[in-house]
């Protein structure tokens, strides 16, 4: 299981990024793909989660900024993330499961990725 994320980056608050993790070794379809995040000195926080049959969840503190979507043809997960706050700075992890709905967005996966730096200046 690979999975690479790309997309990170230094913006500004009020602006966007988005996130791209790649995955292969897998079967794509059957898995649960999600992301979550880690600041230095804070607890790994889960971000979102899309299941295998497209349902989404998130965290509170991103609901109505974040999306997440997938694109099955390309084993390609995607995080756009708007509005974006200070308080968003992290590590960003993509992560897979082979539970196919973890109901929730979670840090607790199977497999996760290296993780691409997401920094918001004030």
């Amino acid at each position: 299981v690979q999975l690479v994320e790309s997309g990170g980056g230094l913006v500004q608050a009020g602006g966007s990024l988005r996130l791209s993790c790649a995955a292969s070794g897998f079967t794509f379809d059957d898995y649960a793909i999600g992301w979550f995040r880690q600041a230095p000195g804070k607890e790994r926080e889960g971000v979102s989660c899309i299941s295998s049959d497209g349902i989404t969840y998130y965290t509170d503190s991103v609901k109505g900024r974040f999306t997440i979507s997938s694109d099955n043809a390309k084993n390609t997960v995607y995080l756009q993330m708007n509005s974006l706050k200070p308080e968003d700075t992290a590590v960003y992890y993509c992560a897979a499961d082979q539970r196919r709905n973890l109901g929730r967005a979670t840090y607790e996966y199977d497999y996760r990725g290296r993780g691409t730096q997401v920094t918001v200046s004030s």
